[in-house]
């Protein structure tokens, strides 16, 4: 490990970072002892406590155990978009003494099943406008694949205060009741007054199960423990200054590790307030700031393009912005500099991974540097290596990025060869394979130059061919599908599918209909933007389709 990154370390910042040997819940404990009245999230103008937020948490877990029979370790899906029920539930779980699995709230039906199945998870949490893709797979006396218990919330119940500010439909939305067996209304299961039984994880112990897909096609539950989540809850807010003054905005999504981590984890740890918004609005954004003087964002490029894009931007008081930041994709120069123009920010990247609970890699903040990783963050062991020989390479030449720290997942969930197949060990460490190819500069920095693995990063959401692939291949016309990325004015990449039609299908289903079919049928970041079909795909002699052979062409094809 070269260490000349060090010369550009934060001031503030300590070299090594020690952390609580706790679980992630005692956290809420911690901040609602010290500041009970203080707002943990403002949700359309309306403040939740830190004290509202430990009573709920404990009230909803002691349903989870009394009533849904949650025990320890067991997984718990947590499917909601960005609002209060995502954090209450979040920590409901954590209370309980079980492991969180977050859930993209894009999920379709079909998607959702392998999460139940997979996490053997018999109890979910959700809310109304998402509750009928989960329906399907409740099943009370079913067998291991479905699920026995759902809890039902509605965001509205949260609108305790009027706001003069837009509301979705779907946040607005009035509660509906619902009478389905096995399905609880959250109202109902706070009203019990429950108290929940001794919390008794430790450091580690299972925590939260995010799940990544891969080259193998079926997404796969990264196994972060109470110590590998605690870590990154730490260390962003230490390597950022942030303070009790620190007021953040949560638009990035909460299932994801950056926003899990940085919109509410870290909140909690450090007693600040976060904004919370369900969707990514630029002017709710932009009044909120004001409103509430926020002083950092996360945000991904789409959302900053579409924010210094604003033509009333001017009329918003921003000036308690002090930093804005994300990952996921590499900021473009002229976006950075637009920013910079406007804001007189410069934004700062970092780069992590579900498998590592969010960023292993940091710019400086005093020294950033523009489309950069940035440099290895507090005890992480980062490499650029050959891929085939893990021989470590020199400044500026390219290979795969390996890292080692306390924020690495223990492995895969039920996949050991997946797990075998993705660590390494270096000099008596274990690393992490992470995929991605990259590069060092002589200072130290790293950058992303290329995925060794098949991946289309759409939005900052990572989409896996495979994945896709496999889910076309229910659609009873389609013979063969092969998943590339094709360049997107919007979305950075999109994803693009080649198909071959079984015979007989030929000239009677259009390139459309497999459009609107993917959209019916799986997420929308995921499900083909573009179809083209083909007679044949490109085959090595074994048979193994040249998926590479095909993205070369579509590249070729847009450089022109």
């Amino acid at each position: 490990m070269s260490d000349r990154h060090f010369a550009f370390w934060p001031e503030h910042a300590p070299r090594h970072l020690y952390v609580p040997e706790t679980n992630l819940y005692f956290n809420v404990e911690v901040s609602a002892a010290r500041f009970p009245k203080k707002p943990f999230f403002i949700f359309y103008d309306t403040p939740f406590t830190f004290s509202q937020f430990k009573q709920e948490t404990e009230t909803l877990a002691a349903y989870l155990e009394q009533v849904c029979g949650v025990k320890k370790g067991d997984r718990v899906l947590l499917y909601t978009q960005n609002s209060p029920q995502f954090m209450i539930g979040y920590y409901a779980i954590l209370r309980a003494n079980a492991v969180v699995v977050p859930v993209n709230p894009m999920n379709l039906t079909g998607e959702l099943k392998h999460y139940v199945s997979d996490a053997d998870a018999k109890v979910a949490i959700t809310t109304q406008e998402l509750y009928p893709r989960l329906k399907p797979l409740l099943q009370p006396g079913g067998d291991e694949h479905t699920l026995e218990h759902v809890i039902v919330g509605t965001y509205s119940d949260y609108l305790r205060e009027k706001t003069t500010l837009a509301l979705p439909d779907f946040v607005a939305a009035p509660r509906v009741p619902i009478a389905d067996k096995g399905v609880t209304l959250w109202v109902d299961a706070l009203a019990k007054g429950l108290k929940p039984g001794p919390l008794t994880t430790g450091p580690d112990d299972l925590c939260v199960m995010p799940y990544t897909s891969g080259t193998t096609g079926h997404p796969k539950g990264c196994m972060h423990t109470h110590r590998t989540a605690m870590y990154n809850t730490v260390s962003g807010g230490v390597w950022g200054q942030t303070n009790q003054g620190t007021v953040s905005m949560a638009v990035l999504p909460l299932f994801h590790v950056t926003g899990m981590q940085g919109n509410m984890n870290a909140v909690i740890y450090g007693g600040s307030t976060v904004v919370l918004l369900p969707r990514w609005d630029r002017d709710a954004a932009a009044e909120c700031i004001q409103r509430y003087r926020v002083t950092g964002l996360g945000l991904i490029t789409a959302m900053v393009v579409d924010f210094v894009s604003n033509p009333k931007l001017d009329s918003y008081d921003l000036s308690s912005l002090r930093k804005i930041g994300g990952g996921g994709a590499a900021m473009p120069k002229a976006v950075a500099d637009i920013l910079e123009n406007k804001l007189g920010l410069k934004y700062g990247e970092g780069y992590g991974m579900s498998e590592t609970l969010a960023a292993t890699h940091m710019n400086p903040p005093d020294r950033s540097k523009k489309q950069c990783l940035g440099i290895p963050a507090f005890d992480v062991d980062a490499r650029v290596v050959d891929p085939t020989t893990f021989q470590e390479l020199p400044p500026g030449e390219t290979g795969e990025i390996i890292v080692s720290g306390p924020q690495v997942m223990l492995g895969y969930w039920k996949n050991p060869d997946a797990t075998r197949d993705s660590f390494i060990e270096l000099d008596g460490k274990r690393f992490l394979r992470t995929g991605d190819l990259g590069q060092t500069d002589e200072e130290g920095y790293f950058f992303f130059v290329d995925r060794l693995k098949r991946m289309i990063n759409a939005s900052g959401f990572k989409v896996w061919p495979a994945e896709v692939e496999a889910l076309l291949y229910q659609h009873p016309a389609i013979q063969e599908a092969c998943i590339i990325a094709a360049k997107d004015a919007k979305r950075g990449e999109t994803v693009k599918a080649f198909i071959v039609l079984k015979p007989g299908f030929k000239g009677q289903v259009t390139e459309d209909e497999i459009v609107k079919w993917g959209h019916d049928n799986m997420a929308a970041y995921k499900s083909p933007r573009i179809v083209e079909f083909v007679d044949a795909l490109p085959k090595s002699g074994t048979g193994k389709v040249q998926w590479r052979e095909l993205q070369e062409r579509e590249n070729a094809k847009t450089a022109t």
